[in-house]
């Protein structure tokens, strides 16, 4: 007898060679399929962002405003066949839980962050986006810390340091001293940086050398809410609050140790929190001109200056065209919009406008790395708006101001700063 040491395989049932032969057909296909999304936020038929913004706290009239914008630009616009889905989610201006929503939105694979509102906010999202190479695009603040940043930064807006400087060069040229320049600011890094903007404009002045020293003072403390009130030309009050009176009696204290009144408050803060202190200021019958930056939100702030009885004496700084021209841009958004329009969702529709227009200048497939290509030294007009990346990672220089009188605002003429003045 002969016996076979090898086995026989015996043939697959033809349920499982039909199977297997279906798998060697469509496992490449699919593949090659999925290929086309493979780029985290990109899918056959739409690219997604994402946006922390504060949509339910003390400054949610801004995050609102900003992401009312950014979906009025993406309405029904394609690129590359795809439309622009827009992931935002709430961090109430608060830090921790900027961390949280920034870390969901990640792990949601979304191509890019745009259109964040706030510093506080920016300085702890900017190391997450940049460690997991997401492009931030068009956040709501103009702090030096984005300017280069660290990581993938696409600024829309003029830096605070520019605001601030438009301010201080035309009060100036209208007989304000230097140690007349005061400031009430959030206790923090957006305070601080319209801190750093006043020492910018002011350090090549004439007898600016101790006032540049206690701003220098105020710039160096650390920690998260210094004691930075009674040192210089400068209060401050917490963020998430409404407090006035411990800023205000800091520049009481100024004025007395330098014998002279505070001509301009530069403030730098929320709406609500600056509305209340230039109320507070015209209860104590002070006659300080009060400045504020384009992140107070002018919108908002107009109620909340209503409310406490400021009338006049208060000028703002804006990133954005006025909102009565006739640039395209301009008009686009409003009609857009609708009871929507003002000067947070115009920015916010210009920032997607800008973003639209970058994707747009992708030659081939849509990735993170052609996205920043397309921007990179490129300049081109935004429905009237000039975009420039040729020398830096801002795209615009744009600063206006207007005046707040007669419950409204108004345009600020360079004769209307002599009258504010003299």
């Amino acid at each position: 007898m002969t016996i076979s040491t090898s086995a026989t395989t015996p043939s697959p049932a033809p349920g499982i060679g039909r199977l297997i032969r279906s798998l060697l057909v469509t496992v490449p296909l699919l593949l090659s399929i999925n290929s086309s999304w493979a780029e985290p936020g990109i899918y056959p038929d739409q690219i997604v962002v994402g946006a922390v913004l504060d949509m339910e706290g003390l400054s949610r009239g801004l995050g609102l405003g900003m992401r009312s914008g950014l979906e009025a630009a993406f309405d029904g616009q394609r690129v590359q066949g795809k439309a622009i889905k827009l992931k935002a989610l709430n961090d109430s201006y608060s830090p921790n839980l900027t961390v949280k929503a920034t870390e969901r939105l990640i792990a949601d694979d979304i191509f890019a962050m745009i259109g964040n509102v706030g510093t506080p906010t920016a300085q702890v999202s900017l190391p997450i986006l940049a460690e997991n190479g997401v492009p931030a695009i068009g956040f709501f603040t103009g702090a030096g810390l984005l300017r280069p940043g660290v990581g993938s930064i696409v600024n829309y807006r003029a830096s605070y340091v520019q605001e601030v400087a438009e301010v201080i060069e035309q009060v100036m040229s209208n007989g304000v001293s230097v140690n007349q320049i005061c400031a009430f600011v959030q206790n923090d890094a957006y305070g601080m940086a319209g801190v750093q903007g006043i020492k910018r404009a002011l350090i090549n002045r004439p007898r600016s050398n101790e006032i540049v020293a206690k701003l220098d003072e105020i710039l160096e403390m650390s920690g998260p809410s210094p004691e930075r009130n009674g040192i210089g030309p400068v209060g401050v009050y917490e963020r998430n609050t409404l407090s006035s009176r411990e800023g205000y009696d800091s520049l009481k204290q100024w004025e007395k140790t330098q014998q002279t009144p505070c001509r301009l408050v530069v403030t730098v803060g929320a709406y609500s929190a600056i509305g209340r202190f230039a109320g507070y200021a015209r209860y104590k019958g002070e006659k300080w001109v009060i400045s504020a930056v384009s992140f107070t939100g002018a919108d908002n702030l107009a109620g909340t200056l209503q409310q406490f009885g400021v009338k006049d004496g208060f000028v703002m700084t804006q990133v954005v065209p006025l909102l009565d021209t006739n640039l395209p841009i301009v008009i686009a958004a409003k009609k857009k919009l609708g009871d929507n329009f003002g000067y947070v969702s115009l920015e916010g529709f210009i920032v997607g406008k800008m973003f639209l227009q970058l994707l747009n200048d992708i030659d081939g497939p849509i990735t993170r790395t052609a996205f920043l290509n397309a921007t990179r030294n490129s300049t081109f007009d935004l429905g009237g708006i000039s975009i420039d990346f040729r020398n830096d990672n801002q795209g615009s220089d744009l600063v206006t101001a207007i005046q707040y009188y007669d419950k409204n605002y108004h345009p600020l003429a360079s004769q209307d700063w002599a009258r504010l003045f003299n």
